[in-house]
């Protein structure tokens, strides 16, 4: 009986970290198209949202969180050995990767 309990709460769980993750994208379009309402902090805050739902959306479909890790590294890799636009016009996927090394290398 609790392993079904168990079962029922983790899949709650996982539709609510679904909507809202649906919901934090949906005000971070709402606000870049506002521009009026759009401050630094609020972005952050948004973007930092949809950050933590990601993994704790992984987490909970059974992902652990070193396991995300290594995806994003190699989509950067991918996407570098690609050439992707991004990091040709302004070097962000090299940036980010560096970023990620760096913190990884204090731990």
């Amino acid at each position: 009986m609790n392993k079904e309990i168990d079962v029922i709460k983790n899949m709650k769980t996982i539709e609510w970290l679904k909507a809202e993750l649906l919901g934090n994208i949906s005000h971070l379009y709402k606000d870049m198209a506002n521009n009026e309402n759009t401050s630094r902090e609020n972005l952050e805050d948004l973007i930092s949202n949809i950050i933590l739902e990601s993994y704790v959306l992984g987490k909970r479909l059974g992902i652990d969180y070193n396991s995300l890790d290594l995806a994003l590294k190699g989509n950067i890799k991918l996407n570098l050995i690609q050439e992707h636009k991004i990091e040709k016009w302004y070097g962000d996927l090299s940036s980010l990767m560096e970023h990620i090394e760096t913190r990884e290398n204090k731990r």
